[in-house]
């Protein structure tokens, strides 16, 4: 009996293939305007596995393709309304890397305050010599109060991963959380009015384009801090470089940027600044879960009818 067809549009981890193959008959093409699929093999594709966008038009290319399955925890690449329109189910990666990127944004959070990096730089260039020391850093964790900017899955963990750093923590959303035992800030101004340090961990959404501007960041303050491991998208970045080289602001750690793999020579520049190229869950145990589960979403539809982790914009089941 012929296998299912699932098409790989584009680059994918090598373990969705390697698993995928075991399986799936594997089709795989280019990422174009539009797909180069003929007509009869794009009618026997039923399945798909993706890293990155996947546009309506190429879901209107595939008359008969069930679920989508996307290897990352955003999905705001993904035309979900379509997806929805015409039945399709999208599912994501989520929970398996929350760890690792809460893990990096207290990282992140240290090597920024405590300015490790440079700290190390100064050392691999030859600067410690008797009678020599790197400079006091200026800031420091002690004492400050740490606002989070989104408390889904991974807002949660780092949550969790800050307080044995007894700082004061609170948090914005668009709705208070009940269960937790965070102060609330119903508007994400009046978050950053209150701390003197903010993690970003927002998804893409229209809501939360740019909302850390010149405004925020100067409500921050000279000796604020920022540190974002969620989408650049959620940053003014020229207001940030702006705010960096001025000191406006204190210090800044980005994981994420706005327009990636560019990154702005305004942020580039200052010295006050830690960048980092998208790592937050980049470590091989954490890829290879997101792998499986790319994979386990498409056996699981395929078998039993229903995907593991949906995302709630689609049907669940067949």
């Amino acid at each position: 009996m012929s296998r299912i067809a699932i098409l790989v549009p584009g680059k994918i981890h090598d373990r969705v293939l390697e698993r995928l193959k075991d399986r799936f008959e594997i089709i795989t093409v280019a990422r174009e305007e539009r797909l180069a699929l003929d007509g009869e093999t794009a009618g026997r594709i039923r399945g798909v596995a993706v890293s990155g966008a996947f546009t309506g038009a190429w879901m209107d290319q595939l008359p008969d393709v069930e679920v989508i399955a996307s290897f990352g925890v955003g999905y705001d690449g993904m035309d979900v309304k379509r997806a929805a329109e015409k039945g399709i189910v999208v599912t994501n990666t989520p929970d398996v890397l929350n760890d690792e990127v809460a893990d990096t944004a207290i990282g992140l959070l240290l090597n920024t305050i405590r300015e490790l990096p440079r700290a190390e730089a100064w050392l691999r260039a030859g600067n410690w010599k008797p009678g020599t020391a790197y400079p006091l850093s200026r800031f420091s964790l002690k004492g400050r109060h740490v606002g989070l900017y989104g408390l889904g899955r991974i807002g949660l963990e780092i949550a969790k991963r800050l307080e044995p750093f007894k700082v004061k923590i609170s948090y914005h959303t668009r709705s208070r959380h009940a269960d937790a035992p965070y102060d609330y800030h119903p508007t994400l101004k009046g978050l950053a009015e209150a701390v003197d340090t903010l993690i970003a961990i927002v998804p893409k959404t229209s809501q939360t384009h740019r909302t850390i501007d010149a405004d925020i960041l100067a409500a921050l303050g000279p000796d604020g801090i920022l540190v974002n491991v969620g989408r650049g998208w959620t940053v003014d970045e020229e207001a940030l470089s702006a705010a960096l080289a001025s000191g406006a602001l204190g210090a800044a750690g980005l994981d994420v940027f706005y327009d990636e793999p560019t990154v702005p020579a305004g942020l580039l520049a200052p010295q006050n600044a830690v960048l980092l190229p998208h790592v937050a869950s980049a470590s091989v145990p954490t890829r290879n879960a997101m792998a499986d589960l790319v994979v386990d979403n498409l056996i699981a539809w395929f078998e039993k009818g229903a995907a593991l982790t949906p995302v709630p914009e689609t049907p669940q089941k067949a």
